[in-house]
């Protein structure tokens, strides 16, 4: 039985500029992005979560957000885009999910995992070492201890020799059977990973901010706005770029491997 993955967003964003995110009609105004999750549902894993987007404690305020993203990334924080709320759309419950996958601890993709308490959280282990020390500036600022205040069942992770498509890979999650891994792509933070889903006839690659824009894949120029958001955010500029030219390789060379990102409003209807 194969995987029936489900699409959706976890968190509009609208930034300002939009015309220097890719958007002309935009002008000087407001932009949009999304948080692109996916909601695996398996034959014996129950329902496994990709990436969380926001959650219920940010959206009502319990858990604050980092103030320079609200100026900057002006979330929208709707309760029903929540993934505890996509979940419920969907015949669920909470005790239903009992993975998560995270491409990095960032918490607007993270920001939900509190809200799926029963659910075992897997991650690269430099992420979640990363995470747990907070030992710069920019590190204080993008990991928030209040997700994680609820002790979560961690699972982490380190290359250890397997390889998809000839890449250094984790092929396989521990108590997870279906086919669903960890795809390092370090740089934006220093464990991030894109998560491979098998779909049907296809490998899904969900890249979470290993890239910001589409263009990235087709070799065209990247808005500027997301060139200079990139530079800004990154823990390694040339782990971030070998990333990003290692999955747009991906797209050009293999039919059944369809690579998306997490923010970009125009791959989550494609």
């Amino acid at each position: 039985m194969a995987n029936a993955v489900h699409h959706v967003n976890c968190g509009t964003m609208c930034p300002a500029g939009g015309r220097w995110l890719g958007d002309p009609q935009a002008g000087w105004g407001r932009g949009k992005m999304v948080a692109h999750c996916l909601l695996v549902e398996t034959e014996r894993d129950g329902l496994v979560v990709v990436d969380t987007g926001f959650g219920s404690r940010q959206v009502d305020g319990r858990d604050p957000i980092e103030r320079m993203f609200k100026v900057l990334g002006a979330p929208i924080l709707d309760p029903s885009e929540t993934v505890a709320a996509r979940v419920r759309a969907l015949g669920f419950s909470a005790k239903d999910v009992r993975h998560i996958v995270v491409t990095h601890l960032d918490f607007d993709h993270a920001g939900g995992i509190g809200d799926f308490p029963e659910a075992t959280i897997h991650v690269h282990a430099r992420e979640h070492a990363a995470a747990m020390a907070r030992s710069s500036w920019k590190e204080r600022s993008r990991y928030a201890p209040a997700l994680w205040a609820h002790g979560p069942k961690w699972q982490v992770y380190s290359e250890d020799g397997d390889t998809w498509r000839g890449l250094p890979a984790i092929t396989k999650l521990r108590g997870v059977e279906a086919d669903i891994g960890l795809l390092p792509m370090h740089g934006h933070s220093r464990g991030h990973s894109a998560v491979l889903v098998k779909a049907e006839d296809e490998w899904l690659v969900h890249a979470g901010d290993a890239y910001f824009h589409h263009h990235t894949l087709n070799g065209e120029p990247v808005p500027k706005g997301f060139v200079a958001f990139e530079a800004m955010v990154q823990m390694d500029g040339p782990q971030r770029r070998a990333s990003a030219a290692a999955l747009r390789e991906l797209h050009e060379r293999y039919e059944d491997v369809r690579v998306f990102c997490s923010h970009d409003p125009s791959e989550l209807p494609a």
